[in-house]
């Protein structure tokens, strides 16, 4: 018998009226909420938060009261585990006899494919299983190899180390079992995938990486020219990230069918997921390539809850199946980051040994290592699992950048607000952000040590709007962040840390240079403290001008800095030497 818990949607909570009546004792509000029945499809939990309001005690309460009762909600169909077997080709096919294709040259950094032609027959998806071991100077690397089709298997290779790599692969498929080959890496300039370091990013080669992203859930499965449309904006804007889905969106401005699905479809016109739609990856590997050409990193989602077509609760086999597919082709990819799930406390279906369980497949199949997170609702993570690189929020408001310090100091992890709005005019109080909001809430949170992802929501009767489809970028915002960045990547260590402030405005740098912002406030002069020991510099900046004016001189101690007097003013300090 299942109980109800958080995760439990309230259609199920309220079909018990015994469960109603012990709401109703303890925050009687909660049944008269619209919002209960308007959203009765999402967890009872995250929508006890989001009446209540955060931190109310009583939602404890509630949910130990309804726990006492069965959930009554219809479980999806559980497809089968399926184990790969050893008697999937005869006894007489000789070990290792099928043929490799190996690249006469690769390098650092760059992804390589080993080519092995072999067994078609059956459904090598799931009955054949490949990995190899690759070694360099006494250190090796796992690598899951995955089926392209036509009896082509790959076994895709991100070198860490120039040299002479040596693998050795394993199979089910006797054909495939017991190949050796060798792979010469030479050096490169490639800066190579972004690590976690310390509280921020750094690609392997030591070069700091800021995230300045956006977001367009749904634009790889947008008509070609509409794709074309969105690299070409993108090309233009100052982003370097990019958060997408990989399942299409069924919500708001997101109604058209998609030509292409990670599935085959099956017979009865649902989907196969013992198969996977080969036209597909093909095409969305060449967008994340595009993206890389671009200087943008795809920030991957493998999971959400905006779904009409049963991806969302396909139960633990076929999420294994599809989530360790998914990583031994794409991990190979610099440009890549994991996101285990958009809303993750919206997929009534999972539970957190799910995420728990997912997120060790991302790991074990993921050699390279790539950022990996998990995005809220309501429900903010515990970004304390050790699988979790980063923090990917949604929240904060407009007062986001009080909340980063407790976030930064909470998990010791860099802090990436992922959402805290759009810029933009639709109806929804999330996609009407004016740009100086926008810009007001980059500056803040960045001051405080997070990073921050934009998106954008202005109304089109064609619906494409570039937050769900892409498109064409039109916000103001655009190239006020540009500028921001730029100041970012000017700083000596090529990042902005959290610096010793004052009670009113936040400040941050590092080694010898400080910005200190002063949001929608208006001061008409300010009392600048350069470092003792200090000879600096010092700059006015008007952050939605885009204009920087140096005040005359060298300046050492307290210096009064005159200033405008009109908000979204900034003051920095750099070392003159």
């Amino acid at each position: 018998m299942r109980y109800i818990d958080q995760q439990t949607p309230a259609s199920a909570v309220l079909q018990q009226p015994d469960a109603k009546e012990a709401i109703g004792a303890i925050a009687p509000e909660l049944l008269a909420s619209p919002m209960l029945t308007q959203l009765a499809d999402f967890p009872f939990g995250s929508l006890v938060s989001l009446i209540l309001g955060e931190g109310d005690p009583r939602k404890a309460a509630v949910l130990e009261a309804v726990a006492a009762f069965e959930d009554l909600s219809p479980l999806p169909p559980q497809d089968p585990a399926i184990v790969a077997s050893r008697d999937y080709e005869a006894d007489d096919v000789a070990p290792g006899s099928a043929t490799v294709e190996v690249p006469g040259a690769a390098a650092l950094h760059e992804r390589v494919d080993i080519v092995l032609r072999g067994p078609s027959h059956g459904n090598p998806f799931v009955d054949v299983e490949l990995t190899a071991v690759f070694a360099l100077d006494g250190a090796t690397l796992d690598i899951g190899g995955f089926y392209d089709g036509d009896g082509v298997y790959r076994l895709r290779f991100l070198p860490p180390a120039a040299g002479r790599w040596t693998f050795t692969t394993e199979s089910t498929a006797r054909s495939l079992d017991g190949i050796q080959g060798v792979v010469d890496v030479s050096e490169s300039d490639a800066r190579g995938p972004v690590r976690v370091s310390g509280r921020g990013f750094r690609h392997a080669d030591g070069t700091p990486f800021v995230p300045v992203g956006t977001t367009s859930y749904a634009w790889t499965h947008q008509p070609e020219e509409l794709q074309e449309e969105t690299l070409r904006s993108l090309e233009a804007a100052p982003f370097n990230k990019l958060r997408m889905g990989l399942f299409p969106k069924s919500f708001l401005f997101n109604s058209n069918e998609p030509d292409r699905f990670v599935f085959e479809r099956a017979e009865d016109g649902g989907f196969d997921t013992t198969r996977f739609d080969l036209e597909y990856f093909s095409h969305l590997e060449r967008r994340i390539d595009d993206l890389a050409r671009l200087g943008i990193d795809a920030d991957v989602i493998l999971f959400h809850p905006y779904d009409r077509w049963g991806f969302a609760t396909l139960g633990p086999a076929a999420d294994d199946r599809y989530v360790s597919y998914v990583v031994r082709r794409l991990s190979a990819f610099p440009n890549v980051w994991w996101s285990m799930a958009n809303e993750y406390d919206l997929l009534t279906a999972m539970r957190r040994e799910d995420w728990d369980r997912l997120a060790a497949l991302v790991i074990a199949n993921d050699p390279v290592g790539h950022p990996l997170s998990i995005h809220n609702w309501v429900e903010i993570f515990d970004y304390s699992a050790e699988w979790a690189t980063h923090a990917s929020i949604q929240g904060g408001g407009r007062e986001m950048a009080q909340s980063v310090a407790k976030w930064r100091n909470r998990w010791d992890k860099p802090i990436v607000v992922d959402e805290f709005g759009y810029e933009g005019d639709i109806d929804q109080g999330w996609g009407n952000l004016t740009a100086e909001e926008v810009v007001r809430r980059f500056w803040e949170a960045t001051l405080q040590g997070a990073f921050l992802t934009h998106g954008e929501t202005f109304w089109s009767d064609d619906e494409v709007i570039f937050w769900a489809k892409g498109g064409t970028l039109r916000g103001e915002s655009l190239p006020r962040l540009a500028f921001l960045r730029e100041l970012i990547e000017a700083a000596p260590a090529g990042r902005i840390t959290p610096l010793p402030s004052d009670w009113d405005f936040a400040t941050g740098g590092g080694d010898g240079y400080a910005l200190t912002y002063f949001s929608d406030a208006r001061p008409r002069f300010r009392t600048v403290r350069v470092p003792e020991k200090m000879r600096a510099k010092i700059d006015v900046i008007d952050t939605w001008a885009m204009t920087i004016e140096e005040l005359p001189g060298v300046h050492e101690g307290d210096v009064r800095a005159e200033l405008p007097a009109r908000p979204y003013i900034a003051v920095r300090v750099r070392a003159a030497d």
